[in-house]
């Protein structure tokens, strides 16, 4: 296979001196293996979400690691999310080569550390430098396919990223369970040792690096640190808020920390020479809302993908495994309708309608699934979940190529990572947010529900409360309630025990069903900003930063001219 010799490529100037016409010149083949190769990588990184929840108590037990346990997930998405921007920015400056390179080197070591670890606390650590290279890997991904395709083709490819999030998210939890059940939890990690090897390779072999040679390499490090330091206790203030009120000192008192840092931040990076976050990125019309709606979408994304399998475990008695396969409707709408969105803009050129419309079905799916009840069936939630599911995948393609379309060149990597960012701290502030509206619910619609199941008020003083309860299927409610009930009372109880699990199911149901408005609410919002305040700017058919006149008109600044070798 011949290779461009980049060296060569032809530099074609726009008039104002702004803008280059191709700057990554292969050939039609080495773009296919390239693209495969940042597939593999972000499946890793979104497989690894997915795949490790399923292992965890096996974990547990293995490393008698209790006290630690929620920290085997959450690490990973801290350290990935804070690290996610500032990779996106030092992929402008560096290359996106030696960046995903990084970022998929760092995974593996951290994959490998992970899966021969012999203590909790080792894994911990292991699963934060996994957090730390996978940070890299999707907003880097994304730029890569921005450089190697235009704006008008770019649909075609990034309708293909939301897929393999939808399909992590299906096999995972099976893979995870059949890894354990026959090898070992170990395995779990060790999986992404080959894949990730392949990935590795073609990218070496074949990914141009892409360089700036006019443009000073100053590493915004004040920024960075700030950054981390404003996100770090927002982040886990907002997990903590699972198990503890908003007033806590280790909820509260740590956003306000966060908060605090972040309008330190953003003096920081109005003075930097390179900062990691350019403000000038939200001077941009199309950015900002996309931010903006991204941002308030994730709010009803992650509380389905949280809210509605945990509604599977508690009411219809079903494992974390068959959960998984219970979602595939939501899933299935989400990678069809992200794969065929990307072909309708690729074709058509357009993407507001088709974004307005995604948003819109968003909320009405989120809203249909806020009416679950303690007698609802599958069948009823598959259509629900087809439509929301067919809200989500838009968004997960239409606004990587709305904001890579609006962006200067030069900031590719910054927009992108912003971009992916907002998405994930969305989610996270959703998640918070429902989980507040769940408990609060649960123990307003207990009595109430217990009442209407016919359990007595003297027998309803033995139900659950749900609070710090763990209750996996419902097979086993009822032997949980009657282990909890002192010897001498379960003769009295026992008869109400199918009462007792039939009001808790109710109430939990309307808990949920309360949890997911939040989502609705800022679907809504999603739908109202693209609506009124989304411009539609046209997909431009030639690569690189040939795009001055819009991004004058938008109030961002005309990129400089790019350079490979």
């Amino acid at each position: 296979m011949e290779r461009t010799d980049l060296t060569e490529a032809p530099l074609r100037r726009i008039a104002n001196g702004a803008a280059v016409d191709a700057p990554v010149q292969i050939d039609s083949r080495a773009r296919a293996e390239i693209l495969i190769a940042v597939l593999l990588a972000v499946f890793l990184s979104a497989l690894d979400q997915t795949i490790v929840g399923t292992a965890l108590p096996r974990i547990v037990n293995d490393l008698n690691g209790n006290e630690f346990y929620t920290w085997v997930v959450t690490i990973y998405l801290l350290t990935a999310t804070v690290s996610g921007p500032i990779y996106g920015k030092l992929s402008d400056l560096f290359g996106r080569r030696p960046m995903v390179m990084f970022g998929v080197s760092l995974f593996l070591i951290g994959s490998a550390l992970s899966g021969i670890s012999q203590e909790m606390w080792q894994l911990v650590a292991a699963r934060g430098l996994q957090g730390l290279g996978a940070g890299a890997i999707f907003p880097i991904a994304l730029a890569v396919i921005g450089d190697l395709f235009t704006p008008a083709e770019r649909g075609k490819y990034q309708g293909l990223f939301g897929a393999v999030f939808g399909i992590s998210a299906l096999i995972g939890p099976a893979l995870g369970g059949f890894l354990t059940d026959n090898f070992s939890w170990h395995w779990v990690f060790f999986v992404n040792l080959p894949v990730g090897a392949v990935a590795l390779l073609i990218i070496w072999r074949l990914l141009p690096p892409i360089k700036h040679p006019e443009r000073a390499r100053s590493i915004d490090y004040l920024g960075s640190v700030v950054f981390a330091a404003a996100l770090v206790p927002i982040l886990i203030g907002l997990t903590n808020k699972r198990t503890l009120e908003w007033n806590d000192p280790l909820v509260g008192g740590l956003i306000l920390v966060g908060l605090a840092f972040s309008a330190l931040f953003v003096w920081v990076e109005s003075r930097a020479s390179e900062p990691i976050l350019p403000l000038s990125l939200f001077r941009n019309r199309s950015i900002s809302v996309s931010l903006i709606a991204v941002f308030l979408a994730s709010f009803g994304f992650f509380g389905a993908i949280i809210f509605i399998p945990l509604w599977f475990q508690t009411v219809l008695g079903s494992s974390a495994t068959e959960s998984g396969y219970q979602i595939l409707p939501l899933l299935a709408g989400l990678i069809v309708s992200s794969v065929v969105s990307g072909q309708v803009i690729s074709r058509t050129g357009r993407y507001r309608w088709l974004i307005v419309v995604s948003m819109a079905l968003v909320a009405v799916g989120i809203a249909l699934m806020t009416q679950l009840r303690g007698d609802t069936s599958l069948g009823e939630m598959l259509p629900w979940m087809v439509v929301a599911g067919m809200g989500i995948g838009p968004s997960l393609a239409a606004f990587t190529i709305v904001v890579q379309n609006a962006a200067p060149f030069a900031q590719l990597g910054a927009a992108t990572g912003a971009l992916t960012f907002f998405r994930q701290v969305g989610g996270t502030v959703g998640l918070a947010l429902g989980g507040t509206l769940f408990g609060s619910a649960l123990i307003r619609e207990l009595p109430t529900q217990m009442t209407a199941a016919g359990v007595p008020p003297e027998i309803a003083s033995f139900a659950p409360s749900g609070a710090g309860s763990d209750f996996s299927s419902i097979g086993d409610l009822g032997a949980q309630i009657l282990a909890a009930v002192p010897e001498q009372a379960r003769a009295a109880v026992e008869p109400f025990v199918p009462n007792i699990v039939n009001g808790f199911n109710n109430a939990f149901s309307l808990a949920i069903g309360s949890a997911l408005w939040i989502g609705v609410v800022a679907a809504i919002g999603a739908t109202a900003a693209t609506l009124f305040f989304l411009p539609e700017l046209p997909l431009r058919t030639h690569h690189g930063p040939a795009r001055a006149e819009s991004a004058e008109a938008e109030g961002s600044e005309p990129a400089p001219m790019v350079a490979f070798d």
